[in-house]
Order: structure tokens, then sequence, then C-alpha cells
């Protein structure tokens, strides 16, 4: 079994050691209160190890014959998704861009077995979609969710604004899987109507990718390619029913001998789940006692 924690295993042992000692000074009070106290406080506590084991995210290797023998394998990609309402113009083939942008991870998704790979969306301001992860059959439904932020003004858009998202996301990837190489995909239109100053990215160690762009009218394709020259990979002019490019620039390097490369099939989805039946039944409990203690002070008051 290994393991590949979605935090630094420093901080996860932080994290481990604080609620251990915060079970630990509530075990006596339960204790003292009785047997269903004292049930109550090991299910919570069962709970809360499940949670943590889950953070560490423990999984069985696949069979090294099904594993990536390339270093792209092992790889970390950040899909860096424009999500504004430029995305949802429909000048894509008659579909929304976003549509495209959609296949597009998809197809990235399939050409990379075995890599890490983080969401990152943006429209005035980022976020993070999905952390980066190698469980790519969890990430396809959120790729599928994928649509513009409602009320995502386009004059607000700053095509750079996930560069320090990016930057940060980039240097924890690089402390967790050193020598796997960096891949970045940029998916937008270059904010052409925005009015608002536009960032920049200044991120080290892009090993390879591709900044896609989607206008059919090009509009924002200089900014594109200023983003793409920022970021060290290719600018391409999307249109519907090409191939997409899977990172001409990626690095030509020799095989990572990382065990965190390798696929595997991970348990903490059924460890959220047993956690989750606990802590559902602890809120149910809470629930009833309240209820009673209200009862009871109304009965008092009466």
């Amino acid at each position: 079994m290994t393991f590949d924690p979605v935090l630094p295993p420093a901080v996860l042992a932080a994290v481990a050691a604080v609620l251990v000692a915060l079970r630990a000074l509530s075990l006596r009070p339960a204790a003292a209160a009785g047997r269903r106290a004292l049930l109550r406080w090991t299910g919570m506590t069962v709970a809360l190890v499940l949670l943590l084991v889950a953070a560490a995210r423990p999984g069985v290797p696949i069979a090294q014959a099904d594993a990536p023998t390339s270093s792209r394998g092992g790889a970390n990609i950040f899909f860096v998704v424009d999500r504004s309402e430029d995305s949802a113009v429909d000048d894509f083939g008659g579909r929304p861009r976003m549509a495209g942008i959609r296949d597009d991870i998809d197809a990235l998704i399939d050409a990379h077995p075995g890599a890490r790979f983080a969401v990152i969306s943006f429209a005035s301001r980022p976020a993070v979609d999905w952390p980066l992860s190698s469980d790519a059959w969890s990430l396809r439904p959120v790729v599928e969710a994928l649509n513009p932020y409602p009320g995502a003004a386009a004059d607000q858009v700053n095509a750079a604004a996930a560069a320090t998202v990016l930057r940060y996301q980039m240097i924890s990837a690089g402390q967790q899987y050193p020598g796997a190489d960096n891949l970045v995909y940029y998916f937008g239109s270059g904010a052409p109507q925005s009015t608002v100053p536009q960032g920049e990215f200044d991120v080290d160690a892009v090993d390879g990718g591709d900044v896609f762009g989607y206008a059919a009218d090009g509009a924002g394709d200089q900014r594109l390619r200023e983003i793409a020259d920022q970021l060290g990979v290719p600018f391409v002019d999307r249109r519907p029913g090409e191939a997409v490019p899977t990172g001409t620039q990626a690095a030509a390097s020799a095989p990572v001998a990382n065990p965190a490369g390798e696929r595997r099939d991970e348990f903490y989805w059924l460890l959220t789940v047993v956690a989750s039946a606990l802590l559902l039944v602890e809120i149910a409990l809470s629930v009833r006692d309240l209820r009673r203690a209200r009862s009871t002070a109304r009965e008092v008051r009466t």
C-alpha cells in the first residue's frame, strides 16, 4: 500500500497530533457520563481517524505492466480554465467555447495516463476546482460540470488571474514530487473585452503544455500569445474537429523512478463514506438531545 497525502506529511501529522490531544482531553468526561456518552465519543473519534487516513490517500499500485513508461506518466498537469462569460460564446463550431474546452481536457487526460491533474479556474479571480491528484476517474465528472461562472462579466476578466495560484500550486507540487515534469495547459479567449489591468504569469519550471485559444474571431489571440511566451509553451488556435496537441514542448527526460507517479486504486472514498455515516449519526443524536433539552426547559417554565 502507498500513500499520496493531500497535504505535506508534516502538516498532516501536526493536524493529527492536535486532534488526538483534543480527543484525549474529552475522553474522561465522556467516560464519567456513562456508556452511551462513551460510545458517542468512540464513534466521533473513529470518524476523525478515518478522515485523517483518507487525507493520506492510501492506495494500491496497479500492476507495473499497466503503469506508464515515460516521464510524462508521472507528470504534474495543471489545467488553467477561463470560466468567464467569454467561454459561453457559441462560436466553436456552433457550440459554446466551454464545450470545446471540456472536450480538450478529456482528451488530455486520456493522453497522459498515470499523471496527476489539477484544475484552476478564473474570471476576475482564480479558484482551485480540483487539487493536484492522480484520481483521473473522479476528475471526469468535475470536468463535465465546468461551465462559465454566472455573472462573470467579460469586461472584468483578468486573463492572468490564475498566475499566483498556479505558481504556488507548482511550488507545492515540486516539493511533493521532486523530479516530475510540470505541464501547463491554458484554455481561454484572451479577455478581449476586458477593461481591467491584466496580470502576468511568473512561474518557473514549466516543462511543457500549450495555451489554447477558442475565439473564432481571434480578438484575444495577441494576449494569449503573450501568456504563452510567459509560460514558455506554444500558442494553439483551436478549431472544431482538430486533434488536440498534447504538449509539444514537454521535456524529453529519462523516466522518473517515483512511486507517487504509479497508477493506483485509491480507497479514500470508502473511508470518507464510513466517516460520513458516523458523523450523521452523531448529528442526529445531537439534534435529538437539543430537542429534549428545549422540551424540558418549556416544561420547567410552565
